[in-house]
């Protein structure tokens, strides 16, 4: 297993509390899942920007997954074999990060999102 924990920046943490607040969705591994799983339906990797993962929130990789961690982690194994950056340790951490904070700041674009059926619009693709 190459990815142990998730944290996520500061930038992030306060982005993810504005989405809790639209959404209504409390758990932070959850909103994590929605914004990894945005990022790798984009065509293009993420912009390779320096992350620092200085916030409270953080999560073993079980939790972030919840009972599909194992498929989350083949998913984006592949997401990277595709991008030609093969499944390293050192690039799965780094790729995930930039993948997590990207979605996290797509999700919390202004006016992206202003409730939970915006985010269930946006899965079936009628945003």
């Amino acid at each position: 297993m190459s990815i142990k924990q998730v944290r996520v920046s500061s930038q992030a943490k306060e982005q993810l509390i504005r989405l809790k607040v639209k959404t209504g969705i409390a758990q932070w591994n959850i909103l994590c899942r929605w914004a990894l799983c945005v990022s790798l339906a984009e065509p293009t990797p993420p912009t390779p920007i320096n992350i620092q993962a200085d916030s409270n929130v953080e999560m073993a990789w079980p939790v972030f997954g919840g009972n599909y961690h194992e498929l989350f982690l083949a998913l984006f194994k592949q997401r990277c074999v595709q991008d030609g950056l093969g499944t390293s340790d050192e690039v799965l951490r780094k790729q995930f990060q930039l993948h997590l904070h990207c979605g996290i700041g797509y999700l919390a674009a202004p006016n992206k999102l202003r409730s939970i059926a915006d985010l269930v619009g946006l899965s079936l693709g009628e945003i």
